[in-house]
């Protein structure tokens, strides 16, 4: 009897999932018949797939051919991502951002689910679900038809549920795919190697090499220019000191007014946070906290990334269901109010403004780069003292 409620529960809890994609989906709908300008990176994701159709060239610095009037973005994705979106060269212009939405929202459903375990109402996936649509990184990642909620969904699928328990034979696969639309998701292949699931990080690996490999075949010379040209051109993806980018390089700039060992300084301070960063991921990953282990990376990666704008920044997310469950409450407000805030939108921005804040105004402006880094650092030293104490208790 237990498990036939259970069952009907799960069916109950993703029917109501299944109305909030549904609804957005139907959002989409209107966009498109309405002729409405929303999502312009979904429609970049399908610009870049009908380019590679066409045989035209992807990393030029003009706009690409096949995007609509209203958009004027690069395609700034390694080759292969436009090979894993062709998929939505199938649907009208106008529709891609309701599918992208409707896939996002499920994608958030889906990690929800996995990083909360068993759920003890129906309703608390739908809920939570909509309630995540508050937070800032959230509903701008849907609001402009970015991929980062699906790309989040693939990794915490891998990491916890393919590779958890002995390994699957598609472990690493997922992640892969994700570095292969974006490369921030390179990050977790050593998070699998330090977390010992060293062919599942090799897999992932593989798979990302692979479908990059395929992309030298179909159109060699643009995949060579993505990787001798396009992918260290900071030029295309936007002003790195703006307030959105939330990485240490954004914060190094903005603090150096665009020095040009702004990246070289933060690449260093990044390099010094790797050693508590990964001595963390070791440790929570052996006690059995495989989530745990899994936020210290992804937050480290977007402290890490010469650009994290702040729809990156989904990762609160899972962040905020982990305290939940443990008891931490307070904890979980705080981390709701700060990406809920909308602070980083409030904070004076634009041109050279960044240059001119004061402290109070820095603190702000970085809140999303100083709360990572305060984070990983202040549970290192919890840790330390954890670790210490469990020594002096052995002797």
């Amino acid at each position: 009897m237990s498990t036939r409620l259970s069952a009907r529960s799960s069916r109950a809890a993703w029917g109501g999932v299944g109305v909030l994609v549904l609804a957005v989906f139907a959002v989409g709908v209107y966009v498109w018949l309405g002729d409405k300008h929303l999502g312009a990176d979904s429609a970049v994701y399908r610009a870049g797939a009908l380019t590679l159709l066409r045989g035209e060239p992807l990393y030029n610095y003009e706009a690409l051919t096949t995007l609509p009037s209203w958009v004027l973005l690069p395609f700034t994705y390694p080759p292969a991502a436009a090979l894993l979106f062709l998929p939505l060269v199938l649907f009208p212009m106008g529709l891609t951002w309701g599918i992208v939405g409707a896939l996002s929202v499920l994608g958030l459903a889906a990690v929800i689910r996995v990083c909360a375990g068993r759920l003890s109402k129906w309703w608390v996936l739908p809920a939570s679900t909509a309630a995540a649509l508050l937070l800032e990184p959230v509903w701008k990642t849907i609001f402009l038809g970015q991929i980062n909620l699906i790309l989040m969904a693939l990794i915490v699928l891998d990491v916890l549920v393919l590779t958890r328990r002995g390994g699957h034979w598609g472990g690493g696969v997922l992640i892969g795919v994700a570095a292969a639309v974006k490369l921030t998701p390179l990050i977790f292949i050593p998070h699998l190697f330090f977390t010992g699931r060293r062919k599942e990080a090799a897999r992932a690996l593989g798979t990302f090499a692979v479908l990059e490999a395929v992309m030298f075949l179909v159109i060699p010379g643009d995949a060579a220019k993505y990787w001798t040209q396009a992918a260290s051109d900071p030029n295309r993806v936007g002003a790195v000191h703006w307030i959105f980018d939330q990485s240490l390089n954004g914060l190094v700039s903005r603090a150096s007014e665009l020095a040009p060992w702004s990246l070289p300084v933060a690449l260093a301070v990044a390099a010094l946070l790797a050693v508590p960063a990964v001595w963390l991921v070791i440790r929570l990953h052996a006690r059995g906290e495989a989530l745990g282990a899994l936020l210290v990376t992804a937050f480290y990666g977007l402290l890490l990334s010469p650009v994290s704008w702040t729809h990156h920044w989904v990762w609160a997310v899972p962040l905020i269901v982990l305290l939940v469950t443990k008891g931490r409450r307070l904890a979980a407000f705080g981390v709701v109010a700060l990406f809920a805030s909308c602070v980083v939108m409030l904070v004076p921005n634009g041109g050279d403004v960044e240059f001119n804040w004061g402290l109070g105004l820095s603190i702000l402006g970085n809140a999303y780069v100083l709360f990572a880094a305060v984070g990983i650092v202040g549970l290192a030293a919890r840790e330390l003292r954890l670790a210490r104490k469990v020594l002096v208790t052995a002797q």
